[in-house]
């Protein structure tokens, strides 16, 4: 297959730590795509951002926090849409704590909020939307990552990040 042009995203899955539960957002009805859907902050990179500088401001414009990345859940492959090279997005996903406790101030991308238990999160992700679907999948990961990720490697990661730069 040809080299093609595509566009990269982040997920950020917002966890707290205290009350095990996750930040789940619901996107606004004016949506283009997966109105009503819930999701976690998710975005594009602009044109010379890293994926974890994606993740920062995402977080930011979305939600209004400041996050500190505690690992990485995978990657994504998807279309936005119609299966063309436009639509087509390849992804990260972090889970993510904030840096301090702050109060959620969404965006007009979304018109609602929860902070759920993962059994809570799966007892609301019913449809079988693929932004659903694939939420579910994110928060199933998060589960097997907490329990078997080393606290030391986990720490190295909040200190230090993921971005391997050349310089």
């Amino acid at each position: 297959m040809d080299v093609g042009r595509f566009l990269a995203g982040i997920g950020a899955l917002i966890w707290d730590q205290e009350s095990d539960r996750y930040l789940l957002l619901r996107r606004s009805m004016e949506k283009d795509f997966a109105a009503g859907a819930w999701e976690c902050v998710t975005g594009r990179l602009d044109q010379g951002e890293g994926f974890e500088q994606a993740v920062h401001r995402e977080v930011k414009e979305e939600i209004g926090a400041e996050v500190v990345p505690l690992f990485i859940l995978g990657t994504t492959h998807f279309y936005r849409g119609e299966t063309i090279p436009d639509n087509e997005l390849v992804g990260v996903i972090y889970c993510c704590r904030m840096r301090s406790w702050t109060q959620v101030l969404m965006s007009d991308e979304h018109d609602q909020y929860r902070w759920v238990t993962a059994e809570q999160a799966f007892k609301l992700l019913r449809s079988n939307h693929p932004t659903e679907i694939w939420l579910r999948k994110v928060i199933k990961r998060a589960e097997l990552m907490k329990k078997n990720l080393p606290p030391d490697l986990s720490n190295v990661f909040a200190k230090q990040g993921f971005e391997l730069d050349l310089m």
